[in-house]
């Protein structure tokens, strides 16, 4: 049985849970701020890492996090017609900015948590 397919499927399924996350997020994260900015932004992290673990690879991380990205950063573009979604408030900020440190933070951790020892 050949992996590859199910493997590639795996990965798409990581980008689109961490667009979908990004999508969430970018219209919750004002419900309670900034407590609900930064809880996403943990929920991010927790996905990624656990992306990691699971894919066994950096790009297990990577991937959920570009999709969040993606989706955040073209969201909080202004329209033509002068609306945001993501405001800039402080917990737009918390959301935006602590999102992308998240993002960040769990690829590093899983660049760590995957280096193999080298031998002596």
């Amino acid at each position: 049985m050949k992996l590859a397919p199910v493997i590639a499927a795996a990965y798409v399924v990581l980008f689109v849970l961490g667009a979908v996350q990004g999508v969430f997020g970018s219209f919750q994260y004002s419900r309670t701020p900034p407590v609900m900015a930064i809880g996403l932004c943990v929920v991010i992290l927790a996905t990624c890492v656990l992306a990691a673990w699971g894919m066994r690879s950096v790009s297990g991380a990577f991937v959920p996090a570009l999709g969040w990205i993606i989706a955040a950063y073209v969201l909080s573009m202004p329209r033509s017609n002068g609306s945001v979604i993501i405001a800039n408030t402080s917990a737009g900020k918390w959301f935006l900015y602590g999102g992308t440190v998240s993002v960040i933070a769990a690829v590093i951790i899983s660049l760590v948590g995957w280096r193999k020892p080298q031998p002596r």
